[in-house]
C-alpha cells in the first residue's frame, strides 16, 4: 500500500502518495491537496563531519514555473533563478518547524528540499510543504523526533476557516500558520507565522484552539504512514562523557562563568566571557591534550544551564532586569536632512534606524512568480550589516534571514498603510541595524512606524514590536515567561516569540522554539507580557512624534490624480505617444495612465504637476455651444481653417463663418499660425466642433 488519504474537514483533504521517485534520497514523498502537489525529500550525509557550533541543516523551498503552466524568467534567460522572497520566507517556515525536532549532537548534514510540482491556483503549496517534509523524515532513516502538523486558520466575517483559498484569505481579518507536534498525548505549538488586522490576544488564542483538533489529526495520519512504510531510523552514536574533565573543568570555573554573564553593559559581558573561554582552553590544553572542542561545548552547555537555573529559580537575568522590564526606549524622528522620512529607535543596545522614500506609482515592484503575479506598492527592506554585532565579514546581498525579518516588520505594518485612492505613493522602507542585541525586527517595526510618521504618511495609528522569551525546565515543567528578551536569553533561550501591532490589536506574530513546543497556557501568557510592553513602547513613540506629519518633506514628489473618461485615454496619449510625450518634456512630470481613466501625475515641484494636470484637463475637457476660446490656426483647406482651442482638441471655422462678408480664399482672412478668437457654434454627434471666427489677433 502507497497511498493515503486524510479529510481534515468536509471537502478538504490530503493525499499522500509513497512512489519512491528519488529513491537514493533517505526518505521522499507525494503530498497532494486539490491539484496542488509536492515533492518532499531528504538526505543525511553518509559521513560525520567537523563540528561547527550549530546543527547543519539546510531547508529549499523550490517553486517551479512549470508548475503554474508559465514560462517565466528574463527574456534571455527562460529559467528559475533566484527565489522569490515568498519562496525563501516558506523555506525558513519549514526550517523553524522542523529544526527543533533535531538532536543537536548528529553529527551528519541534513538537507530537505520540497519541490512544486503542480499548483492548482487555489491551495497554497507552503503549509503543505511543512507537513510533506515533515513526512518525509518520519518515513525515513534520519534520527528526527517528528512528525510535525501545520494548518492554516483565517477568520472571515467572524468565522474560523482552515486551510483556506488564496480568495478567502484576501479579506481575511486574520491569517495565521500553526505548526505543532505531541509530546504526552498534549498537542504543543511549536513554530507560528501570521498576519492580523489589529485583532485581539483572545482571537489568536480562539485561533489555536479551532486548530488542535486537525493538527492533531495531521499528526496521526503521519505517524500511521510512518509506521507501515517508516524505515529503520539510523543509531548515532552520542559523544562521550569525559567526567574527570567535567570535574575539571568546573573547578577551575567555579563562580567564574556567573560572574561574567551577569553584566548588563553587554559588551563588558561579551569580553569577560571571550577571556573566560580562553582562559579555559588553555587550562584544558596544559591538563587534557586535543579536548579544546569538548571544552568549548561544556563551556556553552554550562552558560545554558546557568541563565535557565538563575531565572527559573531565582527570577534572575543577564543584565539585571526583572521578568517583566523592557528595556530603555529611546525615539527620534527626521533626523537625517534630505530624506523624505526617517526614524531612530533604541532598546537598549539594539538600535534599528529606518529610512522612508516615496516614489510615483510606476516606483511600483513588479512581482513575476509561480504563485504571484501584479505589482507591489509598499516595501520593507532590513538590513543587517556585520558592525551591528562588532563583526567583520563581506557585506553582500541580503541573505535569509533578512528577508524573513524584511517581510515580518512588512507584515505587521501594512494593515496600517492609507489606500491607494487615499494615498498613491509607492513607498519603500529601508531598516538599517546599527546596533543588535536581541530582537532587532521587532526594533525594525517601530523605527518604521516612526519613519512613516515622519515623511507624513497618513497611517491608521502607530506601532511597535516586542520578542518575548521563555526559560523551561523539562524535567520539572516549571519556566518562566521573559519579557523583552536579549543576547544571551535570545541565544540560549527556549522561545522567541515576537508579537507586533498597536493599541487597538496585533497586526504580525510569529513565534520559533528550542523545546518542543508550547502549551495554551504558555502562549496565552506570552501575549499578555507582549501587549503590555507594547503599549508601554507606543506611549514612548507618541511622545516623539503623536500623529504624522501634517506635510510631506519639501524633497518628496508631488502626486496628483485626476479621473477621465477612459474613451479620452487615446486622445491624452496621442498617435505613437506624441502627446502625453510633449506634455512630459515640457513640465517635467511622470505621468501614468490606468485602463480605467485614472492618471497620476508626479513631479518634484507642484508647480509642475499642476501644470500637467491643467494640460491634460485641457485635453479631456468637454467643449460646450457657445464657449469662446483663443486658439490656434493649425491647418487650412479650401473650404476653411482649423483651430486648436484646446490641446489636442480642434474645431473647424468654415469659410462661411470667417467673416459677414463673402470670403473668396480663406487665406485673405487667417494663415496657418495666427491666434485667433472662435466662438463654438455646434457640435454634431460624431463630436465635431464648429466655430466661427471672432476675431483675428494677426
Amino acid at each position: 500500500m502507497n497511498k493515503f488519504s486524510l479529510e481534515l474537514e468536509k471537502g478538504k483533504s490530503i493525499e499522500v502518495e509513497l512512489k519512491n521517485l528519488a529513491q537514493q534520497a533517505n526518505g521522499n514523498v507525494l503530498v497532494r491537496s486539490g491539484d496542488t502537489l509536492l515533492l518532499a525529500t531528504c538526505v543525511m550525509s553518509k559521513d560525520p563531519i567537523e563540528d561547527r557550533g550549530f546543527f547543519p541543516l539546510t531547508v529549499d523551498y523550490e517553486e517551479k514555473y512549470y508548475a503554474a503552466g508559465k514560462i517565466k524568467g528574463s527574456r534571455f534567460i527562460r529559467r528559475e533563478s533566484r527565489p522569490s522572497d515568498e519562496a525563501i520566507c516558506n523555506a525558513r517556515l519549514i526550517d523553524r518547524a522542523i529544526r527543533p525536532r533535531f538532536n543537536t549532537d548528529i553529527n551528519r548534514e541534513v538537507q530537505v528540499i520540497t519541490t512544486i510540482l503542480s499548483w492548482d491556483s487555489e491551495n497554497d503549496p507552503d503549509v503543505l510543504g511543512l507537513v510533506a517534509a515533515s513526512l518525509s523524515l518520519s518515513i525515513s532513516d534520519i534520527p528526527w523526533n517528528g512528525p510535525i502538523a501545520a494548518v492554516r486558520v483565517t477568520k472571515i466575517n467572524g468565522e474560523l476557516i482552515l486551510n483556506p483559498n488564496y480568495k478567502e484569505r484576501e479579506n481575511a481579518k486574520l491569517d495565521i500558520v500553526f505548526a505543532a507536534t505531541e509530546v504526552d498525548k498534549e498537542i504543543l505549538i511549536n513554530m507560528i507565522e501570521g498576519g492580523s488586522k489589529e485583532v485581539d490576544e483572545d482571537t489568536i488564542l480562539e485561533a489555536l484552539k479551532f486548530a488542535e483538533k486537525p493538527l492533531k489529526k495531521l499528526i496521526d495520519f503521519q505517524n500511521e504512514i510512518a509506521k507501515k512504510t517508516g524505515k529503520e531510523k539510523v543509531v548515532i552514536e552520542k559523544p562521550l562523557i569525559d567526567a574527570d574533565l567535567d570535574k575539571d573543568i568546573k573547578g577551575f570555573l567555579g563562580n567564574k562563568l556567573e560572574q561574567a554573564l551577569f553584566q548588563k553593559e553587554k559588551d563588558k559581558r561579551a569580553a569577560d566571557l571571550d577571556k573566560l573561554k580562553k582562559e579555559l582552553l588553555l587550562f584544558v590544553e596544559e591538563k587534557h591534550s586535543e579536548k579544546e572542542k569538548y571544552a568549548k561545548n561544556f563551556f556553552e552547555k554550562e552558560i545554558d544551564r546557568i541563565i535557565h537555573e538563575s531565572a527559573i529559580k531565582g527570577e534572575k537575568r543577564a543584565d539585571g532586569r526583572k521578568m517583566e522590564e523592557v528595556r530603555q526606549i529611546i525615539c527620534e524622528a527626521g533626523i537625517l536632512p534630505r530624506t523624505h522620512g526617517s526614524g531612530l529607535f533604541s532598546r537598549g543596545a539594539t538600535k534599528a534606524l529606518s529610512i522612508l522614500t516615496l516614489g510615483s506609482p510606476r516606483d511600483q515592484q513588479l512581482l513575476e512568480g509561480m504563485e504571484i503575479e501584479g505589482k507591489k506598492s509598499f516595501m520593507h527592506h532590513y538590513n543587517f550589516p556585520p558592525y551591528s554585532v562588532g563583526e567583520i565579514r563581506p557585506v553582500r546581498g541580503p541573505g535569509r534571514r533578512e528577508i524573513g525579518h524584511g517581510m515580518l516588520a512588512e507584515k505587521a505594518l501594512l494593515p496600517l498603510l492609507p489606500s491607494s485612492d487615499d494615498f498613491p505613493y509607492t513607498i519603500r522602507v529601508v531598516s538599517e541595524m546599527l546596533s543588535s542585541n536581541g530582537s532587532t525586527s521587532m526594533a525594525s517595526v517601530s523605527s518604521s512606524c516612526l519613519a512613516l510618521m515622519d515623511a507624513g504618511v497618513p497611517i491608521k495609528s502607530s506601532a511597535a514590536g516586542i520578542a518575548i522569551g521563555l526559560m523551561q525546565d523539562k524535567e520539572s515543567g516549571k519556566y518562566k515567561v521573559l519579557t523583552d528578551i536579549q543576547g544571551p536569553e535570545d541565544h540560549y533561550g527556549d522561545m522567541d516569540f515576537k508579537v507586533a501591532g498597536t493599541k487597538k490589536g496585533i497586526t504580525a506574530i510569529q513565534m520559533d522554539v528550542k523545546i518542543d513546543g508550547i502549551s495554551e497556557k504558555i502562549m496565552k501568557e506570552a501575549l499578555i507580557r507582549a501587549k503590555k510592553a507594547r503599549l508601554e513602547i507606543l506611549d514612548i513613540m507618541e511622545k516623539t512624534l503623536p500623529e504624522p506629519r501634517a506635510k510631506l518633506s519639501p524633497y518628496a514628489p508631488r502626486i496628483i490624480t485626476l479621473q477621465i473618461n477612459p474613451d479620452k485615454i487615446r486622445e491624452v496619449i496621442g498617435p505613437g505617444g506624441k502627446i502625453i510625450n510633449e506634455i512630459i518634456d515640457k513640465t517635467g512630470a511622470s505621468i501614468d495612465i490606468e485602463d480605467s481613466g485614472l492618471i497620476f501625475i508626479t513631479a518634484e515641484k507642484e508647480e509642475s504637476a499642476n501644470k500637467a494636470v491643467d494640460w491634460i484637463k485641457d485635453i479631456v475637457r468637454e467643449v460646450e455651444v457657445g464657449e469662446t476660446f483663443e486658439g490656434k490656426v493649425k491647418r487650412i483647406l479650401a473650404f476653411g481653417a482649423f483651430v486648436e482651442i484646446l490641446p489636442g482638441q480642434e474645431g473647424m471655422i468654415h469659410i462661411s463663418k470667417l467673416s459677414d462678408r463673402r470670403v473668396e480664399k480663406v487665406e485673405d482672412v487667417v494663415n496657418i499660425g495666427d491666434a485667433v478668437s472662435v466662438k463654438v457654434i455646434s457640435i454634431d454627434e460624431q463630436g465635431r466642433i464648429d466655430l466661427a471666427l471672432l476675431k483675428n489677433n494677426k
